[in-house]
């Protein structure tokens, strides 16, 4: 079964839960050569987001 967020929009931390709202201040962005632009989690720096559409 799904999680749905009431709004859809939110991103989560696959590695610790933090969650927020999809392109909210709260996350990190990084560009990362040869990979583009990446989300990071501000709670524990991991790059394994789980970004809202």
């Amino acid at each position: 079964m799904a999680m749905h967020s009431p709004s859809g929009q939110h991103s989560r931390c696959l590695n610790c839960g933090f969650e927020a709202p999809g392109g909210d201040d709260a996350w990190v962005r990084l560009e990362v050569p040869g990979l583009g632009r990446m989300t990071q989690c501000p709670e524990c720096e991991s790059t394994n987001v789980m970004t809202g559409r």
